[in-house]
């Protein structure tokens, strides 16, 4: 964690319930973490396959039109973490 104040997982979007976010200095694949009404998953970047846990459908669906929307942003998100710095928030699905 850059400062020892920042969440151990910063928040990039929430929308509909669901809440997406990144861990610092995470393991390979890129991926990001999605928490929606306690299902919790993995899903990697490049894929956009879930590689841990399970969405529900209709959530799953929500996150993966967000992240075609803003696969770029996501990529930019994971290089911050990985060097330590402050992800960008992103633009929610609307």
């Amino acid at each position: 964690m850059p400062d020892g104040t920042v969440s151990a997982m910063p928040t990039l979007a929430r929308f509909y319930g669901i809440r997406v976010r990144m861990r610092w200095r995470e393991h390979p694949p890129p991926h990001f973490h999605v928490e929606y009404q306690g299902h919790k998953a993995s899903i990697e970047i490049e894929s956009l396959e879930i590689i841990r846990g399970r969405l529900p459908k209709r959530a799953r669906v929500l996150v993966l039109e967000w992240a075609m929307q803003h696969r770029g942003e996501i990529r930019q998100a994971w290089n911050s973490v990985q060097n330590r710095q402050s992800p960008p928030t992103i633009e929610p699905l609307d």
